[in-house]
């Protein structure tokens, strides 16, 4: 597994991260035993970099992940990067932000115990709360650097203002932004500003939420408690557009020996100012696929062929806290 410095934290990471938001709960159900081994293989296959949140299942997610992980956690702590986010709080009416001091002081504090650790490598603002001063949650963050509770800070979901402001506090060490074929506003001004001030990006969702797997079609059901199952985006036109666009990679994929998965995730990586893709799955044998991209190098010509076909597509956004019930 290609590593690569993520920013000027420091921090020596695994170009493909292990992600865990489809182990909180928001997904459906899943076989909590697949998973573990799915984390485990990820970890024989050379990933040492894990991000998850409080916010995956309030708990279950990080709990999952340390209980994967804890023989390494607990004999070679220092060989795993381990990255959680919180601000984000669960109501009686859904999720709301809340990045004030008190409450990141509180999911710190929880995602400790969650994981079984001491301190997080990377903790994250995992969305902008606009009703908390940037300034009141860097203090609060470089507070808990101080205590020992967390190494590095980063933010989820700013833009590139938001992290100027962040910044002028405490400079921002990461940037996780949504980024992937169809969604691609991440390049008009977030990325460029994470390049000219050397900021480690690690990019989220980068098959689409499934879209990019080359495993959907028309036919695809999503459980209930999925939250594709309400999205615009797995719906009506948009969707079957975008369907036929992946049928499109797909074929140039194959014409290089790759899957549609390996090509989109390894599409993000190209991105000069992109040091790591996050993927999830469930199953280890979707893990060792995804790693694959790290090992493919998509040149000029085979980026332009590509952004032709995409010339096709319906730009798709992902969901809010707020609208994942």
């Amino acid at each position: 597994m290609k590593t690569t410095t993520l920013g000027t934290s420091g921090l020596l990471v695994s170009r493909i991260a292990f992600g865990t938001w489809q182990l909180g709960g928001e997904w459906g159900y899943f076989d909590e035993t697949a998973a573990i081994t799915a984390i485990r293989r990820a970890r024989e296959l050379g990933v040492n970099f894990f991000d998850t949140a409080q916010a995956y299942g309030f708990g279950a997610s990080e709990q999952l992940l340390g209980k994967a992980l804890r023989h390494e956690l607990t004999t070679a702590r220092d060989e795993l990067v381990i990255a959680t986010k919180g601000g984000l709080r669960r109501t009686e009416t859904g999720m709301v932000r809340d990045a004030s001091p008190d409450w990141l002081r509180r999911g710190v504090d929880a995602s400790l115990t969650a994981l079984g650790l001491d301190h997080i490598d990377l903790y994250q603002v995992h969305w902008p709360d606009p009703a908390v001063p940037a300034a009141e949650t860097a203090g609060a963050l470089a507070e808990l650097i101080a205590a020992g509770k967390i190494r590095h800070v980063g933010v989820s979901n700013y833009d590139a203002g938001q992290v100027a402001e962040f910044s002028a506090t405490l400079p921002v060490e990461s940037v996780q932004p949504p980024y992937h074929l169809f969604r691609r506003e991440a390049e008009d001004e977030l990325l460029p500003y994470c390049r000219a001030h050397h900021l480690g990006v690690l990019v989220y969702g980068p098959l689409a939420h499934g879209l990019l797997t080359g495993t959907l079609s028309t036919y695809s059901i999503f459980a209930d408690d999925d939250w594709r199952s309400s999205s615009s985006v797995f719906t009506g036109d948009t969707y079957e557009r975008n369907l036929a666009t992946v049928q499109a990679l797909q074929t140039f994929a194959g014409e290089r020996g790759i899957t549609v998965s390996q090509l989109a995730i390894a599409w993000t990586l190209a991105n000069p100012a992109v040091h790591v893709a996050i993927v999830g799955a469930r199953r280890a044998d979707h893990v060792q696929d995804s790693l694959g991209a790290a090992d493919v190098a998509l040149s000029a010509d085979d980026l332009d062929e590509i952004d032709k076909i995409m010339a096709w597509a319906t730009p798709v956004a992902g969901p809010s806290p707020e609208s994942v019930r």
